[in-house]
């Protein structure tokens, strides 16, 4: 594959001509991403600011993905399963939208066409990913320019590794059918160009990650970019959701397996 063709994808869809139904799909896309990721993004700027404007370093300011949420347990699992629930049906509302407009799951990747090379795909975008975005979040730890992130701060029960796992799919499942297979086809639908839509998706991408720091905003966008552009090239999804399930199974899980065990982690 030549640099010139990774740099500029083949548009797969055509776009949308009718100004009403390019209208209709702009107040779709409002709607949507306020519902969903967007208002998220304000959410997290507002949590930047506020971190911002505390008389401590960011560095030393700590903030928590996974939290109890219930007193008692058998509750507090009943509410970390239902917040997963929502995240799922964030990214079967894209699907759903894209349904009703002609596009099928083929058109995007998430049939099951070729499961075995989607899974090696996804495992081996997860180490390109992984290995490197950890490194930079203790470099932008380092340089205080990110907050201290604890994976998960869930009492040691014996539904924490099911609940994290699940929580780590659903994460994945919203963001990559949202951002990646909804956002970017209804982007071509409007005639953005194909770089210009991977920018928008991977600093929206970056925008409800604020809360964690620029270092969160800026990791996050790059791993935006790699995985925009990857589907832009395969359009392929499964990968991509396969990937960041992996990488978000290893750092909660990972974490409240080791934290307390080693004396690198916070």
């Amino acid at each position: 594959m030549s640099l010139r063709a990774w740099l500029a994808p083949e548009r797969r869809t055509d776009p949308v001509t009718d100004p009403g139904e390019r209208r209709m799909i702009v107040v779709e896309l409002v709607i949507v991403f306020t519902v969903t990721l967007g208002l998220s993004g304000l959410r997290s700027l507002v949590s930047l600011l506020d971190s911002l404007l505390r008389p401590e370093p960011l560095a030393d300011q700590q903030v928590a993905l996974n939290v109890p949420q219930a007193d008692v347990q058998l509750l507090d699992l009943v509410r970390q399963l239902l917040s997963a629930a929502q995240l799922f049906a964030w990214g079967a509302l894209g699907l759903y939208l894209l349904w009703r407009a002609g596009i099928r799951l083929r058109a995007i990747g998430l049939d099951r066409s070729r499961p075995g090379k989607d899974l090696l795909g996804g495992a081996g975008l997860a180490a390109l990913i992984g290995i490197p975005g950890l490194a930079f979040y203790f470099l932008a730890r380092a340089v205080g320019a990110n907050l201290t992130v604890l994976p998960s701060t869930l009492d040691d029960t014996w539904w924490r590794p099911i609940v994290l796992t699940v929580a780590a799919a659903a994460n994945a499942w919203a963001e990559e059918v949202l951002v990646v297979g909804y956002l970017i086809t209804r982007l071509r639908q409007l005639g953005r160009h194909e770089n210009a839509s991977l920018v928008i998706a991977a600093v929206l991408r970056g925008s409800y990650h604020l809360y964690q720091g620029f270092g969160g905003f800026l990791g996050n966008v790059v791993m935006g970019l790699v995985f925009g552009r990857v589907w832009q090239r395969t359009n392929r999804l499964w990968p991509l959701v396969i990937a960041h399930t992996l990488l978000d199974v290893v750092a909660f899980v990972g974490y409240a397996l080791l934290r307390g065990a080693v004396s690198w982690l916070p």
